[in-house]
């Protein structure tokens, strides 16, 4: 900031300083809260009701993001899509909206569990510490949230509904035909009328509880399952998939992840799919997110085949494949060394012909697979999956039979094959397809040429460099005694052999899904318990909703047992587990009192914030999830929102396969049963770019302060020590963090607002530089002295019509930053304000009505400064609610522009004309110039291009 001498600030004792920010921000925070500027009032009454004038407005609801309160605090990198969602909603308040904007806390999650293993605090008693600290530092940015709406995923009143919709889902399946969820109780009809069989035919009623609870587990879109799970021994718990970095470590920590198979809760998600992937197209999402989420979705057509096992006439290996065309080039199977089926397999010794190269050197297939089980264990997906890595395997000793050929072909296991995708099996066909070719290659497999090449290679794979992959092309040697694909186009060949597998019932036509099913347990103290308990046959019973929330108990130890986190030969111990009083528990759940066991795992931090939303609409409601009408109201679909949802939702780009993938399952749920009118949580998604900071790093490449270098010449250096800057992350850990408490305290709470959306774009990253704030500052003070006089005080606007220059600047800056402000052009919108309060300081008296539209104008931008100059300028009400500024058409478009005339491409002219004028008109004029006539010199016309009201173009002959 400028220094001021004490002469100057003499001189002028009302300018606008931090000081006088700071009292005028302070003042007008308080006014807002007493008064409750921000409430959005509910069209149903209640505790959220409000004026019906109120409600018949049109509605818009503006969403963050949930922020997790971190102990650190905010820096000035965090508000930046707050304050954009604020200067969106204010605005909008000021364009006749009824406005939802609130803001709530994700506060259940790993941080404060951790702490609280460190320190032996209580996470509740650091995590509401921490929302302390944030609701005063959002506070100081003048954020209009409707207060009476926020609330945290921690409180028990929040957390009883989140474990009701676990519930929904979990006494819910799927029905394919209908395409929608139904109640397990339909489900459960059919099977004891019997209008559905049993799967091994027995009447339902001849079924035990267990059979029942392991053939429903089948279908529930909640279920329990002994799975293949990220097992992260370092954090002592498993991880979701999309969790696990791309190097196979965990998101949080950064510990190795290995896979596991244990018992776990886990979420349907894939039976909706194609959903997923369907409605995206009725979404205002940035292309880019809605690409992640259909490549993580991973759709793909093709078929099932079943191979038989050689030994084993009951035995099979189903394998899904987008190519059936290709079948009878399969010559051997390689099977994901996690697959279920590998034990069943292996025999005893290898067979009398296995070559060495299939061993790996082991004297049986047992110790084989073991050991190579263990280096695939270590290894992430993005390691399995490299292209350029060489292929490793060994033989399971096992043989399948190719179902059309009828050849033997060995089974092995390989890393680059994972169970995360298809069935965990492949038939591989190596003249086809490259990894198979690469592998093939190392252990001395065939491969048999089924498709036709389209160069001059010719037919034997043997001779190839790499194998040939080809939609376009015709199939050859594919023909045994009841089907022949030779000929045929690859489409044909796929449609052919596919029904030819299905009339055998030894395969189908499928879709298929990269996704798999959500892993939904985590073996941590600090999260959502699961409304589950088990009964002394290990049946899982879901509570009622009257014993609904399950409150976490109080506990002494919140650490899960961690292990060396290299160590993969370890299994989980939750916290809860250890709390024997809590654990067992006698209940009645209607069939007379019986002591049952609680789930010890608790939900991920992911389950509160798939569907905050909702409850930021009712969240005072004890009795049901939403109230159906205000549902409808701030939700329902509508004209341009054919699925509903939120209007704006601003947040980072990095939850497009997290959060928004889950919360819009978790939503399309709750519209099945009924519970809601949106199919859909959020319409329309913007990512907010990120601000960056300067980062400098001694010679041992650690951070040193930032605020502590010293630039010279170009170069850096802390304590004398020259030091390397470099642009990236602001963090406390980078020692480069500015707090938006040191730029409120040295300039104000508008000037960090106004400067943080004059950065640049919204969605662009940009670099922070406390410097360049000034400027923002500066602009507060131009608006201030355009009305205030500070060396009275007093008003200095005049009750006197603006000259038409000032009405010509202020209606076209009036037309810009509307629309600016309406597309969140935040950046743009200013620099019009800019140019206009410029053009102001320029005038002797500002016109009162000029003034007035100003003030109104920055409003949203700079709340309390506007509320202030409003106040002064004569207006008892506060101005969030006052009519925004239109543009007089008359006076935005120009009285002349100028039109440039070119001759050969060259300017000779520029003529002043109306911005109406017509193209004949125009052409008349320019061909009647002196210049233009000149530049011709007699010489003929060919053509004339006239694009009115700006350029003509004369092309001599």
């Amino acid at each position: 900031m400028s220094e001021t001498t004490p002469a100057a600030e003499a001189a002028a004792p009302h300018r606008y300083t931090a000081q006088l920010a700071a009292d005028i921000e302070a003042r007008w925070q308080d006014f807002w809260e007493r008064e409750g500027t921000f409430n959005a009032p509910n069209p149903d009454g209640g505790e959220l009701g409000g004026p019906a004038e109120v409600t018949d407005r049109p509605k818009k609801f503006i969403m963050d993001m949930f922020p997790y309160p971190s102990g650190a605090g905010l820096h000035v990198g965090h508000p930046l899509g707050y304050i954009a969602t604020d200067v969106f909603a204010r605005f909008h308040r000021m364009t006749g909206h009824n406005v939802l904007h609130t803001l709530g806390f994700d506060a259940f999650g790993l941080p404060a569990e951790q702490y609280a293993v460190q320190t032996g605090t209580h996470p509740r008693v650091t995590t509401e510490a921490n929302m302390a600290t944030m609701k005063a530092q959002l506070r100081r940015l003048g954020l209009g949230h409707d207060k009476r709406r926020s609330f945290a995923t921690i409180d028990p009143g929040y957390y009883k509904w989140t474990q009701w919709i676990f519930l929904q889902i979990f006494n819910s399946w799927y029905d394919p035909e209908a395409r929608r969820a139904r109640p397990i109780d339909e489900l459960v009809e059919q099977f004891a009328s019997g209008t559905r069989p049993t799967p091994d035919g027995r009447p339902w009623a001849e079924l035990t509880s267990v059979e029942r609870a392991d053939i429903l587990s089948g279908y529930r879109l909640a279920y329990a399952s002994d799975s293949p799970v990220n097992w992260c021994p370092g954090l002592g718990t498993v991880l979701a998939n999309e969790e696990v970095t791309a190097d196979g470590r965990s998101e949080r920590g950064n510990f190795p992840v290995f896979k596991a198979k244990l018992r776990q809760w886990m979420m349907r998600i894939t039976a909706y799919g194609d959903r997923l992937l369907e409605d995206l197209d009725a979404l205002d999402w940035p292309e880019a997110i809605k690409l992640q989420q259909r490549n993580w979705i991973g759709r793909s057509e093709g078929a099932r085949v079943d191979f038989p096992v050689s030994f084993d006439g009951d035995a099979k290996i189903t394998v899904f494949t987008t190519r059936p065309d290709t079948l009878f080039g399969a010559t051997y199977m390689v099977l994901a060394p996690e697959h279920e089926l590998v034990d069943k397999l292996v025999p005893a010794t290898w067979p009398e012909d296995t070559p060495a190269a299939w061993t790996g050197g082991h004297t049986n297939p047992a110790e084989a697979v073991t050991e190579y089980r263990k280096q695939a264990a270590a290894k992430s997906d993005l390691e399995r999956q490299a292209e350029a890595k060489e292929k490793t395997g060994v033989f399971t000793g096992a043989y399948a039979v190719n179902p059309v050929s009828g050849d033997r072909v060995p089974v092995f296991i390989a890393d680059y094959v994972l169970m995360g995708y298809g069935t965990g099996a492949i038939m591989a066909v190596p003249a086809h397809d490259s990894r198979d070719f690469a592998f093939a290659r190392a252990f001395e497999l065939p491969m048999r040429c089924v498709v036709q090449p389209g160069d001059d290679r010719g037919t034997d794979p043997a001779t190839w460099e790499d194998a040939f992959d080809s939609y376009d092309a015709r199939i050859i040697n594919s023909a045994n005694a009841e089907v022949s694909l030779d000929g045929l186009l690859v489409p044909e060949a796929k449609s052919k052999i596919t029904q030819w597998l299905a009339a055998r019932g030894i395969g189908e036509g499928t879709v298929n899904f990269r996704l798999r099913d959500w892993l939904f347990s985590r073996q941590r103290y600090w999260g959502e318990p699961f409304p589950i308990v088990y009964d002394e046959d290990g049946v899982a019973h879901p509570l009622p909703e009257s014993m609904l929330p399950v409150e976490l108990p109080e506990i002494d130890d919140y650490a899960p047992r961690t292990f060396d986190p290299d160590d993969a030969d370890t299994s989980p111990e939750t916290p809860l587990s250890r709390n024997e009083d809590w654990v067992n528990v006698e209940l009645d759940l209607g069939d007379g009192p019986k002591t049952y066991r609680r789930e010890t795992n608790t939900m991920p931090n992911w389950a509160g914030s798939c569907w905050y939303e909702l409850r930021y609409l009712d969240p005072y409601n004890r009795e049901r999830l939403v109230d159906p009408t205000a549902e409808a109201y701030w939700m329902g679909p509508r004209e341009g929102q054919p699925a509903g949802g939120v209007d704006l939702y601003v947040g980072g780009a990095e939850h497009a396969v997290l959060h928004l993938l889950y919360a819009r399952f978790w939503h399309k749920v709750l519209y099945d049963l009924g519970h809601i009118s949106s199919y859909e949580p959020f319409h329309k998604l913007y990512n907010q770019g990120m601000i960056q900071a300067y980062v400098y790093r001694d010679s041992r490449g650690f951070p040193v302060p930032a605020a502590e270098v010293e630039e010279r010449d170009g170069q850096y250096f802390h304590d004398g020590q020259q030091v390397k800057r470099e642009l990236g992350k602001m963090g406390k850990s980078l020692k480069n963090a500015v707090t938006p408490d040191e730029i409120c305290a040295e300039y104000g709470a508008d000037t960090l607002r106004l400067y943080e959306m004059a950065m640049g774009p919204l969605d662009v990253s940009r670099p922070w530089d406390t410097r360049a704030v000034v400027g923002s500052y500066r602009f507060l003070q131009r608006l201030w002295r355009n009305v205030v006089d500070e060396a009275t005080g007093e008003v200095t606007v005049v009750d006197e019509e603006p000259d038409e220059e000032t009405l010509r600047a202020l209606h076209k800056a009036i037309d810009g930053i509307r629309g600016d402000m309406a597309g969140l052009r935040f950046n743009t919108a200013i620099a019009k304000a800019t140019e206009l309060n410029n053009h102001l300081t320029k005038l002797p008296r500002v016109p009162r009505t000029v003034a007035e539209r100003m003030v109104l104008l920055v409003a949203p931008l700079a709340p309390h400064i506007a509320e202030e100059l409003w106040r002064k300028l004569g207006h008892t009400e506060s101005l969030a609610h006052t009519d925004y500024p239109v543009a007089d058409p008359a006076y935005v478009q120009d009285e002349t522009v100028t039109c440039v005339v070119q001759v050969k491409g060259k300017v000779k002219a520029r003529l002043e004309v109306p911005p109406a004028i017509g193209e004949a008109e125009l052409e008349k004029l320019a061909l009647a110039d002196e210049a233009v006539q000149a530049a011709l010199g007699g010489a003929g016309i060919r053509k004339v291009i006239v694009r009115a009201p700006k350029l003509v173009n004369v092309v001599p002959a």
